[in-house]
């Protein structure tokens, strides 16, 4: 509680009343300083490389404390806690930090043994960053340092600001969130993804060039994409044919061969689906047949991965059945 004494200048009461007011509102706990020492302390997974398999985890799953078991997760190599927020941690994020340093390290050692890194996924469709006035800079080395404070093997940009994309304040602002995040989070050590809409990376549709345009500033920065074909309407990656060779309709050249010939690279390019019709309103797949498309894809010279939306829907039965025609749990 923060105290103020009477005073007759105007300007120390309303710096008062100002201090008082921080501290009825409250705002999200600081991160305690993390010395380079302390970044040894739980050693990280070594970084996928292609094909990646990776699940988001934000449903709450009743008797599981921290993260699923691996045999739950088995075919994929990275699970992702959704969500750290500019206020910071909630649902499994948050779940995650009540776990005492020893749960943790156990949990983040068994994981490691089974190959799959454990990570963190910022904003989702909730946050809104840019157009909130967030400062990316602070935002980064903020979010950075929780990732380290909490001994999880890197960060995914679930940026989901779909009004600073329209207007054209997006890129920049992921550019320079995306290089701070590499000062705290160096390459080789820990992971760095981002998860954007398909349609970002439509040429010719971004006031400043949407998502090829931060590729281009930063893409090696960047492990991979976890690209979302979903929830873009009807008539959009549906079918193997508009979601790997010809997107059409009202993103062109979106499909996962259209970006990477938009000079992406194809293999840090994930086909990212829902695990069933009630994780996303469009771009749902069964199983099987997304499998087929995988199989294709592969065909085709692409190893990249795919990425699901979410467990426990999307668990080790659902992956194995994906991978089946391509990369055989």
């Amino acid at each position: 509680m923060v105290v103020c004494t009477f005073s007759r200048m105007l300007l120390a009461t309303v710096l008062c009343f100002i201090m008082q007011l921080g501290a009825v509102l409250g705002a999200p706990a600081a991160v305690a300083p993390i010395d380079m020492e302390t970044r040894k302390v739980a050693p990280l997974a070594s970084i996928p490389s292609a094909p990646r398999f990776a699940a988001y985890w934000d449903a709450y799953v009743s008797g599981v404390t921290g993260a699923p078991s691996t045999s739950d997760v088995n075919g994929y190599n990275v699970l992702i806690l959704a969500f750290l927020l500019t206020e910071g941690a909630w649902d499994n994020a948050e779940s995650w930090t009540q776990l005492t340093s020893a749960q943790r390290s156990s949990i983040k050692s068994s994981y490691s043994s089974a190959g799959i890194a454990l990570m963190v996924t910022a904003f989702g469709s909730t946050d809104t960053p840019t157009t909130s006035g967030a400062d990316a800079t602070g935002t980064a080395n903020t979010m950075a340092q929780w990732v380290i404070q909490y001994g999880l093997d890197g960060i995914d940009v679930d940026y989901e600001d779909f009004d600073a994309m329209n207007s054209g304040t997006a890129e920049a602002w992921l550019v320079t969130f995306t290089k701070q995040l590499r000062t705290q989070l160096p390459q080789g050590q820990y992971i760095v993804t981002h998860a954007p809409v398909a349609p970002w990376f439509s040429p010719n549709l971004w006031t400043n060039g949407g998502y090829l345009q931060i590729d281009s500033e930063v893409g090696d920065l960047i492990d991979w994409y976890n690209v979302q074909f979903y929830n873009q309407g009807d008539s959009e990656y549906n079918t193997c044919d508009d979601l790997l060779n010809t997107s059409g309709g009202q993103y062109p050249s979106s499909s996962l061969f259209e970006i990477s010939g938009s000079g992406v690279s194809l293999d840090k390019l994930l086909i990212g689906k829902p695990a069933t019709t009630g994780d996303a309103s469009t771009g749902y797949m069964d199983p099987s047949t997304l499998a087929g498309c995988v199989s294709q894809a592969k065909s085709g010279g692409w190893d990249g991965g795919v990425m699901v939306w979410q467990y426990p829907d999307g668990n080790a039965a659902w992956i194995e059945t994906v991978r089946a025609q391509s990369w055989p749990v």
